[in-house]
């Protein structure tokens, strides 16, 4: 048996729908442990191309694997209400008592993913299921306010606008598969269109941390968890900062942990880009195998195995990072020590300039168009910057700046950005901090985000300070200016005093293919109107795919400006999703628009569902609020 498709009815009648991968040798006298992954983005179309990693840890691992569509989902019933709902956590909790109870399951379970199915591994770890031994959270958080897609330093991402909060709106109103859900698609169909509200709505509403944040997050209570944690993060992806705390905290706790990172962006390790590249599936497996089977002799350990980067030339699609793997056995490791960089300089005034951050793009990398900074030095030349001789120094974990900064206007951001200049001027960026600044004058801590780098010999670093990272974060509601005194701030690395160690030989490291980039269809663009005096950053991509019962076609645009005179920024996104079955053609499209003024925001959104070529359902929202 390849699959087999399972409802898992929730104690209010609610149905949800899962695919089982379990081992034709998996039964009552050979149970064995189950592997569960649970996301949003439907298993059957959306995400359908999932299924060979599944089929591998059936077939090579010998582990049974539930794939399941969230409430409101793919096929499940029920409404999606919002991202890590308390409902959610609760189902999750139902079907892990379940699978425990299956004939073919030994009672023991592993839950694991990628982005949204990381970041449930750790919620539902949180509420300690006895079934639960261990979890494999994938480029996720602790802390949902500081470090996911909506907000950085307090201040929101801008674009990440024009991504994933929009398609999910467009994604969120898919019917569920008619060849899975059987009689009465259509009518869930209605019912989760007309039910449906764009979670974007809340995330705007909800603008500084608070309980609707903390919900869902690790952060600060890592005690919550005891059920044995590998985290695998990549220095390309924006999950990276809960690397080193949540295993300084769940070590620090006595709960078994190991941290995998690597150089890759939001994607599989075992093919991201950029490399190079370790068979993710395997390290997982062997994770479980220690945990799940009791295998003493299991090739992993708690520890910490990262990619060292090295000095690398900057491009949007590079293919491999120079480096080398290593070791920690602890963290903090007594490796690094803080090294303090003083800024000097007297006191120095810099008025921004608008559109300054275009060559960072944003902070998570993934599938182009979302790729990696380029030459740095243009938006250094636009910055305020300090430089230092840095030969053979190596970096690992997260720098701390203390500016003593003070800004004429109520309302002010502060960017900053550490880079690897070469001999020939390059700029290669190695890490980046942004927070808002409080209106007092005083020092403004930052902290940059997790790093490693090793310079090459005759490469300095430089520190490059200024108001905004655009468009990666929104800009001030106006221009202002800075006024930064050099003798009273201070850089603080995290710098190595002692040689590497390096990875254990068990790391399951893959050859590096011969590849080029695939730039068709795909729009990257960074424009300047001279004379409107308005600067413009445009994205694009999108593709048609098999599905399990059909075709998929979907499309993402975005375009987001700002005007480098009054700082009016906007953002306009667009996602659509076609699917095609012998059943059903189905298709939605979503419309999503913000203005951002000195005094608020307003966004529009207008959704559209087909059914063939009927209009099924059509909806407008409008919300305002203060910035």
């Amino acid at each position: 048996m390849t699959s087999r498709d399972a409802w898992i009815t929730m104690p209010d009648g609610v149905r949800l729908a899962a695919t089982l991968y379990i081992p034709e040798t998996a039964g009552p006298d050979q149970p064995t442990p189950c592997l569960l992954e649970a996301l949003p983005y439907r298993k059957d179309d959306v995400t359908h191309s999932y299924t060979g990693e599944y089929a591998r840890l059936r077939d090579e691992f010998g582990y049974a694997v539930c794939r399941l569509d969230l409430r409101g989902t793919g096929s499940s019933e029920g409404i999606a209400t919002d991202e890590y709902p308390v409902q959610e956590q609760d189902d999750l909790v139902e079907v892990i008592a379940w699978l425990a109870a299956q004939p073919w399951c030994t009672g023991s379970i592993g839950m694991f993913g990628t982005s949204y199915s990381g970041f449930n591994s750790i919620q539902v770890a949180m509420r300690r299921p006895a079934a639960l031994k261990a979890i494999v959270p994938i480029y996720a958080t602790d802390d949902r306010y500081t470090d996911d897609v909506h907000y950085m330093g307090g201040v929101r991402r801008l674009l990440d606008l024009v991504d994933y909060p929009t398609y999910m709106i467009a994604m969120n109103a898919l019917p569920p598969v008619p060849e899975i859900f059987g009689d009465g698609w259509r009518d869930e169909w209605r019912r989760r269109t007309d039910r449906t509200e764009p979670w974007l709505l809340r995330w705007e509403a909800e603008s500084a941390d608070g309980p609707y944040w903390r919900h869902g997050s690790l952060r600060p209570d890592y005690a919550a968890i005891t059920t044995p944690t590998m985290i695998i993060a990549g220095w390309a992806d924006g999950y990276r900062n809960n690397s080193f705390r949540t295993y300084r905290e769940l070590t620090a706790a006595g709960t078994p942990a190991r941290l995998l990172i690597g150089p890759w962006s939001h994607q599989d390790g075992a093919s991201a880009w950029p490399g190079p590249h370790v068979d993710v599936c395997r390290e997982m497996a062997h994770w479980f195998d220690r945990w799940l089977r009791g295998d003493e002799n299991a090739a992993t350990d708690t520890g910490i195995v990262s990619f060292a980067r090295h000095s690398t030339p900057p491009a949007p699609d590079t293919s491999v990072i120079n480096g080398a793997w290593q070791f920690e056995d602890q963290w903090p490791s007594a490796r690094f020590a803080g090294s303090e960089r003083r800024l000097g300089g007297g006191v120095v005034t810099h008025y921004p300039i608008g559109g300054t951050g275009t060559a960072a793009w944003n902070s998570c990398a993934g599938a182009l168009p979302w790729g990696q900074p380029t030459d740095q030095r243009y938006d250094d030349a636009a910055s305020l910057t300090w430089d230092w001789p840095a030969d053979s120094v190596e970096l690992l974990g997260h720098a701390a700046l203390r500016l003593a900064l003070s800004v004429d206007q109520p309302h002010a951001t502060v960017s900053a950005k550490l880079t690897d200049v070469a001999p020939d001027g390059t700029s290669t960026l190695i890490t980046r901090a942004l927070t808002a600044v409080p209106a007092a004058d005083g020092p403004v801590d930052l902290e940059f985000e997790a790093t490693s780098w090793t310079f090459a010999a005759g490469h300095r670093l430089r520190l490059a300070v200024t108001g905004m990272d655009w468009p990666n974060t929104l800009a001030a509601p106006a221009p202002f200016t800075m006024t930064v005194d050099g003798d009273a701030s201070v850089l603080t690395l995290p710098a190595a005093v002692a040689p590497p160690v390096p990875a254990p030989a068990y790391l399951a490291t893959l050859p590096e293919p011969e590849r080029d980039p695939d730039h068709a269809g795909i729009t990257w663009r960074v424009a300047d109107d001279v004379l409107a005096r308005i600067t413009s950053c445009q994205s694009g991509y999108g593709s048609t795919y098999d599905t399990r019962f059909g075709t998929c076609t979907d499309s993402y645009q975005g375009l987001v400006t700002i005007d480098r005179r009054s700082w009016h920024q906007t953002s306009a996104a667009h996602a659509s999703f076609e699917l095609v079955t012998p059943s059903v053609r189905a298709r939605s499209t979503v419309e999503v628009r913000h203005s951002f003024t000195d005094a608020d925001t307003t966004v529009d959104i207008t959704l559209q569902v087909f059914d063939g070529d009927e209009v099924f359902a059509k909806h407008t929202w409008r919300q305002v609020h203060a910035r």
